[in-house]
């Protein structure tokens, strides 16, 4: 597909065809944007992300095998000069400071719909970072204070799969469900909660679930 100088190219990375469809219609009906390439996996998100050489990836968390959040820092680690606006289901105040840190440019929550997601293009294609008010308030208030045992900068220390083990445990999942949910096994699970308590300096699982329920509770 032919590049003109005035319009920018996004690539689309989501497991849903259907959603993918719709951020197409809404970026291309702007006028200033076309779809270069889609993918409903991260391997497939690797391999078009690199031969189409987008100007912009709009990316969702959610993804069969690898999470977004692992896809978005290997992205980063290839292009790291490439935009990415995630998108997602996932409550913003749990992963946008995240995908910031891992090199994301902004991050919208899917049910904002079509006008914030298309404001936050246009922010993030203009070099600014896009993600709420709140969250910006939020994010320079963490930055201003004491680091404490159960904040951000020290949850940050986790991997991002540790960390998404550790969000599933504050939210009352066990070690089943957040096998099933990460496409885990259990016994994997076990090794990142091992992790986590060692990381954190916890003593035992019921302290560890005390800890991320609080952390949880702080976020909402």
């Amino acid at each position: 597909m032919k590049k003109d100088q005035n319009t920018k190219r996004v690539f689309i990375v989501d497991d849903h065809p259907v959603f993918r469809d719709g951020v197409r219609r809404m970026l291309e009906g702007d006028g200033k944007f076309i779809v270069c390439g889609e993918a409903g996996t991260a391997a497939e998100a690797i391999t078009g992300v690199s031969r189409q050489q987008p100007d912009l990836l709009v990316l969702d968390l959610n993804l069969p095998g690898k999470s977004g959040l692992e896809l978005l820092q290997d992205i980063h680690a290839m292009m790291p000069e490439l935009p990415v606006l995630v998108v997602s289901m996932h409550e913003e105040a749990f992963f946008a400071e995240r995908v910031l840190r891992a090199g994301g440019r902004g991050y919208v929550m899917k049910m904002e719909g079509p006008e914030k997601i298309m404001a936050a293009v246009h922010r993030i294609m203009g070099g600014r970072v896009a993600v709420s008010e709140q969250m910006s308030s939020t994010i320079l208030d963490s930055l201003s204070r004491p680091a404490t045992k159960n904040s951000t900068s020290v949850i940050s220390a986790l991997t991002t799969r540790e960390f998404e083990v550790f969000r599933l445990i504050g939210q009352g999942k066990d070690t089943h469900e957040i096998a099933a949910a990460l496409h885990l096994s259990t016994k994997t699970v076990d090794t990142h909660r091992v992790n986590i308590k060692t990381k954190l300096g916890v003593k035992n699982n019921t302290e560890l679930v005390r800890q991320a329920v609080c952390w949880c509770g702080e976020q909402g």
